[in-house]
């Protein structure tokens, strides 16, 4: 274990989270923790204003982003230890979570120097409450990749996980996005929750072509900040595996269904008699 001897008399790193839209979601401790530390380390210090003067905090902020965040490491370190305490905030929810901060909170934990959390708003967990798919088991996967190759891919090797899917999406992706998934995952139960906790919130959840549908038919379910949340593979949904199903689907264009599942079994390790059953199915399509 990595350690530091630091000095008892050393300030504290708040890492805060703020609200994801409704301005009000603000807890007490979060405003009496801003307005009592010595400096706000804000992702976007100008976005974080408006935040600042609706609650009068008027302690001084220093931007803190993916660009700057290496070179502030020894800066904040220096303050620390003069017995300064530091709030770190990102522009909206819990900082780190797909945002700046994991390069100092590491840093300054393996010196030694205490990080304290301030808890509240996420927007994953804000979506997985309202979203009505299992959240007894789910992994969350960040924003998923630009391109739809790489989208794809990403989907593919998530295909067999059976805990619920979570993910980030932006407004300019998100139709490409459900349609690339619904080619390669099928058509799953989904949600979107777009805009949460804001003036337009709203949470679709569907088979994901409706869902598609719902938001051809309705441009403005195109605009905001969106959490995509997919069913896991359950079970009853399972059937054959994707690498089972691409094997099979590379193998039929040049044998026949026999030979095609016998093949098949001693690459995947899938059951002969399933393996002929699909293929069976594809032709009866």
């Amino acid at each position: 274990m990595k350690s530091h001897q630091v000095n008892e008399a050393s300030g504290i790193l708040y890492v805060v989270a703020t609200p994801i839209g409704n301005i009000d979601d603000m807890s007490y401790r979060a405003v009496t923790t801003l307005q009592q530390v010595n400096l706000i380390c804000a992702e976007d210090t100008r976005h974080s204003q408006r935040l600042m003067e609706h609650y009068a905090i008027k302690t001084p902020m220093m931007s803190l982003h993916e660009h700057n965040e290496q070179s502030r490491i020894q800066q904040i370190m220096d303050r620390l230890e003069s017995g300064d305490s530091i709030a770190l905030i990102s522009d909206a929810g819990t900082p780190l979570i797909s945002d700046p901060g994991f390069k100092l909170v590491r840093e300054l934990r393996d010196k030694g120097y205490k990080v304290s959390p301030i808890p509240g708003p996420s927007a994953i967990v804000t979506a997985l409450s309202v979203a009505g798919l299992a959240t007894d088991s789910f992994s969350f996967w960040g924003f998923l990749p630009a391109k739809s190759s790489a989208r794809k891919a990403r989907y593919s090797e998530l295909a067999e996980h059976s805990e619920t899917l979570v993910f980030y999406e932006s407004s300019h992706r998100i139709v490409d996005s459900l349609k690339d998934l619904l080619e390669v995952l099928g058509d799953r139960t989904i949600a979107v929750a777009r805009e949460l906790t804001k003036n337009f919130e709203t949470i679709i959840s569907s088979e994901t072509s409706k869902v598609i549908e719902m938001m051809l038919a309705d441009s403005n379910q195109q605009k905001g900040e969106f959490v995509l949340i997919i069913s896991g593979n359950t079970p009853s949904e399972k059937g054959l595996s994707v690498e089972a199903k691409n094997v099979m689907g590379s193998l039929l264009s040049e044998l026949p269904p026999n030979k095609a599942a016998k093949l098949a079994a001693q690459i995947t390790g899938t059951k002969k008699k399933e393996l002929y059953q699909w293929a069976l199915e594809q032709k009866d399509n």
